[in-house]
């Protein structure tokens, strides 16, 4: 395996929201706005990359019987580093995203990671399926956030830059409640899985 491919892996095969299904309670929850959609990203890919690497380097150290609870207790260091520097520096953020900050710790994605590929791999090759999963997540969800955003309040706003503005009826606001999440990530998925089965049909 060579470092781009082990990348571009967690952005296309091994999606977390596509690939592996993995965390889509988060993704459901904050994916009302682009801007949500990047703090909540953001935060998730600091503890992954960090939890990855972490629990690569000492899995020679950890005995298999506790693998488990050693690897929530690092996840739980760096979900509490996210906590304290966004409820310090970005608390507008912070109270949008909510209890889904400090529930990054039982985040499916992470500790499926740490276990899948981390426990198995090096550090570096460990860091890198760390930024390719958040790099999967990070697109995944300003996607659904863009057109969630979009589609209910007629513009996306990002840090207090308005992006785009179309000329349509701002009531449609059950996308950016939640059964405009349902909707949004069943039609998404819905598009994923045809056109791989037509890859696949292809013998691609």
């Amino acid at each position: 395996m060579d470092p781009l491919s082990e990348y571009i892996r967690g952005i296309t095969r091994d999606n977390p929201i596509f690939g592996l299904v993995l965390g889509l309670c988060p993704t459901l929850a904050v994916t009302t706005s682009v801007e949500n959609a990047i703090g909540m990203s953001a935060g998730t890919a600091f503890v992954l990359v960090c939890s990855n690497i972490f629990v690569s380097a000492l899995r020679k150290q950890i005995p298999a019987a506790v693998r488990l609870p050693i690897f929530i207790i690092i996840i739980a260091t760096f979900v509490s580093i996210v906590k304290m520097i966004m409820q310090a520096y970005f608390p507008p953020m912070y109270a949008a995203l909510g209890v889904f900050i400090p529930l990054i710790v039982v985040n499916c994605i992470i500790i499926g990671r740490a276990e899948a590929y981390a426990n198995k791999n090096n550090v570096f090759y460990s860091f890198i399926d760390g930024l390719g999963i958040s790099t999967g997540f990070l697109l995944v969800l300003m996607l659904i956030g863009g057109i969630r955003e979009i589609l209910g309040t007629g513009q996306i706003v990002t840090f207090d830059y308005t992006l785009i503005t179309l000329p349509i009826n701002p009531s449609v606001t059950t996308m950016i409640l939640p059964p405009g999440a349902f909707l949004t990530i069943g039609a998404l998925m819905g598009i994923v899985n045809y056109q791989r089965a037509k890859k696949r049909a292809k013998g691609g």
